[in-house]
């Protein structure tokens, strides 16, 4: 088992390791909310419709995807904080294209720049922790980073509505987006350590495919991808259905709708966070398994339920247990392959992805098929899948 707790070159580095983790995880996110707000705007000013200017959102997956798995080659190659660092600086470049852009291909190009970004920085950040902090604090840093992300939502949110009220789109892109990202690079570059663990940079694609092959033919590391993909899957009924269910289902309007999205959001933050305590209590695997298992039901039973009150406690309910299991799960599968850890993080970072794309189709054929209490079904039933086959085939390797 890989132990190599938090070998820092500086104090320095050792206080802000950490922050700075937080701050490009929360820093990521900011233009993918932009674009989830204001969708509709941004159509109105390149004259498509919603159904088109939402095919952004199809594009940045797919550079994601492509983008995550080709970092598993790179992150053997390169060091972490370098490929992090790169992708940070691709999502500013997207930004900047996307404030200039003049047309809706230009946009589309420049917003898929940002999937690719988030693809080199998403496992990067992961593989970091488990190279410089501490068995048993790896998961309590996890928790923070994965807070980081969801927080965006709470605090980006509300001000890019604000800020888009005062003009266009644009706005938030220049006033808000862009700071957050130059803040959160210049944060990364001083705060990160620089020397890592990497392997030489002579080593060649063979090593890469090698290492494919090792992950593949690890059942315990194919259970946590399985797994982490289905969550995602799963969670696509909180962060792509919710606020349509509410309004639909029980006629309420679109701010309370916005509001139940907030609470889901800090609920998922928080239980991120409250996630560490849990592993380091029962262990990785028990606790992903748990916390799958639950969100799951949660999923399942708040499309069932007639009352409104009700059914959103079980959404924040639901949406705590994602927080919680997105942190656990992360964790589970840091630990796989110590020596591995970036190309694993890169190949989970792209099943992710593939989850959330077979939650919006499996999703969406429910709810024209058998409306919401279809839609809940299923993709609850996708939670319940990933924690059997999690708890059946994975290993927590910290406890062999």
């Amino acid at each position: 088992m890989d132990e190599n707790p938090e070998d820092m070159p500086s104090s320095f580095h050792r206080r802000m390791f950490l922050p700075s983790l937080v701050a490009v995880s929360f820093a990521s996110g900011p233009i993918s909310v932009l674009a989830a707000l204001l969708l509709i705007e941004i159509g109105n000013t390149f004259n498509t419709s919603v159904g088109i200017t939402g095919q952004i959102n199809t594009s940045y997956s797919a550079a994601a995807f492509v983008s995550a798995i080709l970092m598993g080659a790179l992150s053997i190659k390169f060091k972490h904080k370098s490929l992090l660092l790169a992708g940070l600086l691709l999502i500013v470049l997207s930004a900047i294209g996307c404030y200039l852009a003049l047309d809706f291909t230009s946009f589309l190009i420049s917003y898929s720049l940002s999937g690719v970004g988030f693809a080199m920085v998403t496992p990067m950040t992961f593989a970091m922790v488990g190279e410089h902090v501490s068995l048993e604090r790896r998961a309590n840093a996890v928790g923070w980073i994965v807070a980081g992300g969801a927080l965006v939502y709470v605090v980006g949110a509300p001000v890019i509505g604000v800020m888009a009220e005062f003009g266009s789109w644009r706005y938030p892109v220049f006033g808000f987006v862009m700071p957050i990202l130059l803040m959160s690079l210049l944060l990364a570059f001083l705060g990160l350590p620089s020397a890592l663990a990497n392997p030489p940079n002579s080593v060649s694609m063979r090593t890469y495919i090698q290492s494919f092959r090792e992950i593949l033919s690890n059942r315990s590391a194919v259970a946590c991808l399985i797994g982490d993909a289905l969550r995602s899957g799963a969670f696509v009924a909180i962060v792509a259905y919710v606020a349509s269910f509410v309004r639909e289902r029980f006629l309420v309007s679109t701010s309370l709708a916005s509001l139940v999205l907030l609470g889901g959001a800090l609920c998922y933050a928080i239980g991120s966070v409250v996630s560490g305590l849990l592993v380091n209590k029962i262990g990785r695997k028990s606790s992903t398994v748990l916390t799958a298992l639950l969100s799951g039901v949660f999923t399942v039973v708040f499309a069932f339920v007639p009352v409104l009150w009700l059914s959103i406690l079980l959404i924040l309910f639901a949406s705590w247990f994602f927080g919680m299991v997105a942190s656990a799960a992360n964790s589970l599968t840091l630990e796989q392959i110590p020596r591995l850890r970036g190309s694993l993080m890169s190949v989970d970072a792209a099943v992710v992805n593939l989850g959330a794309a077979l939650g919006a189709a499996v999703g969406g054929a429910a709810l024209v098929a058998f409306g919401y209490e279809g839609l809940g079904g299923s993709l609850g039933l996708l939670g319940v899948i990933g924690a059997t086959i999690v708890s059946f085939l994975a290993v927590d390797p910290a406890k062999l």
